[in-house]
């Protein structure tokens, strides 16, 4: 009896927080145009993690967006994504790290550094870039664009941020104030970006938004970490390496879904986009999630653990979930229109 008792609180503290990811997945699956509840199932997404994969498998995955291997739309898949492919992107990045260290450390080579500040800042933005080229199901978008995205872009967004830089005071950072100013300098210089990029190569799918988003916020993470572990040391590169799994890849992801949201349709993106509320709000959630990220929060409790910056990824990625779910929902969509109207057709 007593063992149920104390099972009991803790079984409402999961209904508890689990009701809770449920209103919050709903309210940002309202901003795509959907009134439902989102279910997350991530052991289910990365099951083929897990699984044995080939050479050919690998190689299958890259080999697409050229004229010829773009598949039709009723070839797409809108079943549930599961990418593979990027944990061992991960894990080979992960291991070429290792081994400049262990040269760095055990035969004392300097010449080790730069390989290491490279790999290091590249591993986990990489990785994640290679997960959203894996669940583009449209497979419109080849490997070619994609570095062209990753490292134009980047650059690109760099540039567009030290000119709006120049053009906004912002403080150090760290306040709120300053951080917030430095949270819409940063995702708007890399909207801008992605709304060019998406112009340039004629884009029209959510998960074409996701990883080109993805891919100017992978090449901004790295170059930005390589930068600041040239100026404040290796400690810098391993601090920001963990935590960019929840930072501008994501970020940048979510404006990039949003700004196609928006366009609705195969119209180029235009001024007149970015004040509809389907895109506005996923942007001001990318500038709160980066401001708040920079912010020196006054509350102890947010220092145990790093939980602000917990927080804070767990807030980005529900919202990604949310809009590949979108994603797949408009693969659906789409298809049910190309048989109406072939139906409709042939009568």
């Amino acid at each position: 009896m007593a063992e149920k008792e104390t099972v009991k609180p803790f079984k409402r503290r999961f209904q508890y927080h689990n009701h809770l990811l449920d209103d919050a997945t709903k309210e940002m699956n309202e901003w795509t145009g959907e009134n439902k509840v989102v279910e997350i199932h991530l052991f289910s997404m990365f099951t083929e993690v897990f699984k044995p994969h080939d050479r050919d498998d690998a190689e299958a995955l890259f080999i697409v967006g050229t004229k010829e291997t773009t598949p039709s739309l009723e070839a797409v898949s809108a079943a549930p994504v599961k990418p593979w492919l990027f944990s061992r992107v991960f894990a080979l990045l992960g291991a070429s790290f290792v081994l400049l260290a262990m040269l760095f450390l055990v035969f004392r080579s300097n010449n080790a550094v730069p390989g290491m500040i490279f790999i290091g800042s590249l591993t986990v933005p990489f990785s994640l870039l290679i997960m959203f080229f894996e669940i583009n199901v449209f497979r419109n978008i080849s490997v070619y664009q994609l570095m062209t995205v990753f490292l134009v872009g980047g650059i690109l967004s760099l540039v567009a941020t030290m000119i709006l830089y120049s053009l906004i005071p912002s403080g150090n950072g760290t306040s709120w104030e300053s951080a917030l100013i430095v949270g819409f300098i940063e995702e708007t210089a890399k909207m801008l970006v992605i709304a060019a990029f998406i112009n340039r190569f004629h884009l029209n799918y959510i998960f074409n938004g996701l990883l080109v988003g993805a891919a100017i916020g992978a090449g901004f993470a790295v170059f930005e970490t390589a930068g600041y572990t040239g100026q404040y040391g290796l400690v810098t590169l391993l601090m920001r390496s963990w935590q960019s799994i929840g930072t501008h890849t994501i970020w940048s992801a979510i404006m990039g879904a949003a700004i196609i949201l928006a366009k609705e349709g195969h119209q180029p993106v235009t001024g007149s986009n970015m004040v509809k509320p389907k895109f506005l709000r996923f942007y001001l959630l990318a500038i709160a999630l980066h401001a708040i990220w920079d912010w020196n929060a006054p509350f102890a409790l947010l220092n145990i653990l790093y939980l602000q910056q917990w927080l804070l990824i767990t807030t980005g990625w529900v919202a990604i979930f949310v809009l590949i779910n979108a994603g797949l929902r408009e693969a659906r969509t789409l298809q049910g229109q190309r048989i109406l109207k072939r139906t409709q057709l042939g009568g």
